[in-house]
């Protein structure tokens, strides 16, 4: 049995096996090494998400199956919708979603004590764009979130990461980093573009091979064509 890589998020991750998403592209890096398992839940808070995370991930209460190699945890754009605003319903406080996250971290680890954990925090926010993209009827014609609000709750999910000895990919911070990152990267003021893809892509990689799972420490399932002498192509399944 391949080992598993399990991605686990809200509508970021859902979206993430689209064409050119993040966990498609992950799933074709790791093609011959790994199966990359998705359990995205869109719309989903951390409230919600530690409610179901028996059914997400059916048998680890019992310390049952395979360890996965490592899961990544990426909630908080839903968390931080304003209270106040159309899509008030998933606001989750700060304090509560520290909490939730480190029940979720507490829950995956006491089951799968090995597996590597990998925390994401939401990315920013283009507030221009989310008017232009409202979920539901927006009476007030404000936007849902700010990047103000993303912010703080980016800066917990770094928080917990850090109380709780875990890496974690800060990518609100990072995403700022690029110019024209609300046209560049998002491509609703929230979801991802392609570069935005690309970027968490490439971050997850990197934070992946610094818990020592790489294409170079990982090894195939089966012989590649390389390994197959063309003289005497069945002794290589002898191995």
């Amino acid at each position: 049995m391949r080992p598993k890589i399990y991605l686990f998020g809200d509508s970021i991750t859902e979206e993430s096996f689209g064409d050119g998403g993040w966990g498609a592209s992950l799933a074709h890096h790791f093609s011959r090494n790994v199966d990359v398992v998705l359990r995205g839940y869109s719309g989903y808070n951390t409230r919600w998400a530690e409610m179901v995370l028996e059914r997400v991930f059916p048998g680890s209460q019992d310390g049952g199956g395979e360890a996965p190699l490592a899961v990544t945890v990426f909630f908080g754009a839903n968390d931080a919708c304003l209270p106040d605003r159309c899509s008030g319903f998933q606001h989750v406080p700060l304090d509560e979603y520290k909490h939730n996250l480190r029940s979720i971290v507490s829950f995956l680890k006491k089951q799968w004590p090995t597996t590597h954990i990998i925390l994401i925090t939401p990315p920013p926010i283009d507030e221009e764009a989310r008017l232009l993209f409202p979920y539901i009827e927006n009476p007030l014609n404000q936007p849902e979130r700010t990047n103000e609000a993303a912010g703080a709750f980016a800066e917990a999910c770094v928080a917990v990461a850090r109380e709780s000895g875990l890496p974690v990919i800060d990518l609100w911070t990072k995403m700022q980093q690029f110019p024209d990152w609300q046209k560049a990267h998002l491509r609703d003021g929230l979801h991802l573009a392609p570069r935005g893809n690309r970027l968490v892509f490439e971050e997850v990689v990197a934070k992946l091979r610094d818990e020592g799972l790489s294409l170079e420490s990982l090894p195939v399932d089966l012989p590649l064509i390389a390994d197959i002498d063309p003289n005497d192509p069945l002794k290589a399944f002898h191995k």
